[in-house]
């Protein structure tokens, strides 16, 4: 096929809307394709895979923080869901608990925000909160410490 040919193919596929010709002609063979918007190509996918590899590590000091401060076995409180943390219930209010003070059971520690939804964590141990493991404003994880709590 000489050039001239393929011209008028192309002429023919834009008169009659097509997009997409194959001619076999004197033992030559030509496939003409279009690719624009209005003939999206169907490309299959194969499904991503997700092995234990590309999943977060846990992080191993952050655990032996929560199992022992200064030789006294302590408690984590943990976030239930992936979120932003915040330590107060607004940027000028103070925050709901400090390192120092002490926790009771069901008391308000900090806002995780998911989905522009504040969800209140509670304290699930009464205990002397020993350290703060986030910076507020932080993402955090599913099941990742928050605070760390020395039982009482």
């Amino acid at each position: 096929m000489n050039l001239k040919e393929i011209k008028e193919l192309i002429n023919l596929m834009n008169e009659h809307d097509l997009n997409e010709l194959e001619i076999e002609k004197e033992g030559s063979k030509i496939k003409l394709k279009k690719s624009s918007p209005d003939y999206p190509e169907f490309i299959p996918h194969r499904p991503p895979e997700y092995r234990l590899e590309n999943l977060p590590a846990s992080k191993p000091a952050e655990e032996s923080a929560a199992a022992a401060v200064n030789g006294k076995a302590t408690k984590p409180i943990s976030s239930p869901m992936v979120g932003t943390f915040y330590r107060a219930p607004s940027p000028e209010a103070p925050p709901f608990v400090d390192v120092g003070q002490v926790v009771e059971i069901g008391q308000v520690v900090c806002i995780v925000e998911a989905m522009k939804l504040m969800n209140e964590i509670k304290s699930e141990v009464r205990g002397k909160v020993v350290e703060v493991a986030v910076q507020n404003a932080e993402p955090v994880e599913f099941g990742q410490t928050l605070f760390v709590v020395e039982p009482l």
